[in-house]
């Protein structure tokens, strides 16, 4: 049994082209002997790839974009059995293995076909780069980063769930533009609230990170998008353009309200850009993708400034003794208390990025999708400090 499987890795996995995924293909075809082993080699390689740092999220994206949704269903159920064997994982590892999608039927639809496919995705993560950890491995004692609680999330984050949800519904610009500010403010006074908590009691909090994806097409866009979402929310963000993915650094309250506010603003966002190019098209224009570019970059941009300034409104209101609850009880040193925080933020992203890029981006080419997205986003009323980017030198 394992000399054919060596004499198929030796074929398609080390060397590059389809007569080698071929020839590997063939052998394993015809040896039915060899199934049960080449899965076990696959554990193996999801195995491998955790201790690189990657997590379930990152492996299928990954695969998702370099090859296709078949081969992301392949990763899926080795993933999903790999990670089986352990008694506890990490608390963030339990939604992306809610999130992954269906294993196709193994051997189908030919063996050979279905031998193919699964070398292609062993050769993928094969070659699957270190990457920077945002967390120990299924299996190991934390250690550096802190990891987030396993218990259930706080109520609050599941009332601004709830807010953005409504605002992604609804089909009024002035409802979802209140609910969207409403959920920001309610992200704004949260992390205000730990940030005084975690000082009253000395708490040994540690700002921990996350990855999130940043997807293909105009991946700058959403990129600059991202960075202006954890700007806003005391956090960091570096994109590192070539795996499709930003890294963002941040206490874990911040990092939850990023990872749901960028979500819901990117669907807002595309929602709205449909909305205006069919209005562009009806009008007989015909250059999208041009549009469609311009448009999330003025969205992007937009919400930058204004997420910037929600942010800095709620915290002058806290500061003075305005609001309600922790945040609004005139508690002195509050500002001593954030900038601490932030500075905390910005040493570990420093430790975890010692060699950065920033990158200022071509401006868009388009006024009427300048125009429209910088409209988009003043109805969401959401948004930087300008198109520049945060990227990873290296692995890139």
């Amino acid at each position: 049994m394992e000399p054919v499987i060596d004499q198929a890795f030796a074929a398609a996995l080390y060397s590059d082209g389809d007569a080698g995924l071929d020839t590997g293909a063939s052998l394993l075809a015809a040896d039915p002997a060899a199934d049960a082993e080449l899965f076990r080699r696959g554990e193996e390689f999801v195995r491998r790839a955790w201790q690189r740092g990657w997590q379930p999220a990152d492996v299928v994206r990954l695969v998702r974009r370099e090859l296709d949704e078949a081969a992301a269903g392949l990763a899926a159920g080795l993933i999903a059995s790999e990670t089986a064997r352990y008694e506890r994982l990490p608390p963030r590892w339990r939604a992306q293995l809610d999130g992954l999608p269906a294993a196709p039927p193994r051997n189908r639809p030919d063996r050979f076909s279905y031998a193919g496919a699964v070398l292609g995705l062993y050769r993928l993560l094969l070659r699957l780069p270190a990457i920077e950890p945002v967390g120990p491995p299924p299996g190991a004692l934390p250690h550096g980063l802190r990891l987030p609680p396993a218990h259930d999330e706080p109520r609050m984050l599941t009332r601004i769930r709830a807010l953005l949800a409504k605002a992604e519904a609804t089909g009024f610009p002035e409802e979802a533009e209140a609910l969207t500010t409403k959920a920001q403010e309610l992200m704004a006074r949260h992390s205000i609230d730990e940030a005084l908590l975690a000082a009253r009691t000395h708490s040994a909090e540690a700002p921990g990170a996350c990855r999130i994806g940043v997807d293909a097409p105009y991946e700058t866009a959403k990129a600059i998008l991202l960075d202006a979402v954890a700007g806003a929310n005391r956090c960091r963000a570096v994109w590192n353009g070539d795996l499709g993915f930003s890294t963002v650094v941040g206490f874990e309250p911040d990092l939850d309200a990023v990872e749901l506010l960028y979500t819901s603003l990117l669907v807002q966002g595309t929602v709205a850009m449909t909305k205006a190019e069919a209005g562009q098209r009806a009008g007989g224009r015909k250059r999208t993708k041009t549009f469609r570019q311009s448009f999330l970059m003025a969205y992007a941009q937009r919400l930058g400034s204004r997420l910037a300034a929600d942010t800095a409104r709620v915290t002058a209101a806290a500061e003075a003794g305005s609001g309600t609850g922790p945040a609004g009880s005139g508690a002195p040193d509050l500002l001593p208390v954030l900038a601490a925080r932030d500075m905390a933020v910005t040493d570990t992203a420093e430790r975890m990025f010692p060699e950065t890029t920033t990158t200022r981006v071509r401006g868009a080419t388009d006024l009427d999708g300048w125009t429209h997205g910088t409209a988009a986003a003043d109805r969401a009323r959401m948004g930087g400090n300008g198109p520049e980017l945060h990227g990873r030198r290296g692995n890139r």
